[in-house]
């Protein structure tokens, strides 16, 4: 029987490299990547703060979420107490929800920007 079927197109082959201009992902990136999503989690931010000690990024974004995190809670504390204030509390209540979705976006965009390498 003759082989009459084309070859294969190029870059399907197992054995072959991948075709230029898509760099390889090494294995520990994609570790990386849930490690600095996870420093703007909250508290996980310990988990990479603990685990990742060799990796000085992962430390510094670990230290800034939890610094985040100890902010945000400060600051929700103060104005949960401001919002007690008979006259002034709904402002302060208002202000507070306003105050979440700011910290929200903010921590949104401090997870997306490590794990695209993008810096800022």
């Amino acid at each position: 029987m003759p082989d009459n079927f084309p070859p294969p197109p190029p870059g399907n082959d197992p054995g072959m490299p991948p075709p230029p201009g898509v760099p390889p992902v090494p294995a520990d990136q994609s570790n990386r990547t849930v490690m600095l999503i996870l420093c703007y989690l909250g508290l996980l931010a310990l988990i990479p703060f603990l685990l990742e000690k060799n990796d000085p990024e992962v430390k510094w974004h670990a230290r800034h979420g939890l610094v985040l995190t100890a902010a945000s809670f400060v600051l929700f504390i103060g104005l949960m107490i401001l919002s007690m204030i008979p006259l002034l509390g709904l402002i302060f209540a208002l202000l507070s929800f306003f105050v979440a979705i700011g910290i929200f976006i903010l921590f949104i965009v401090a997870m997306v920007k490590p794990s695209a390498a993008a810096a800022y």
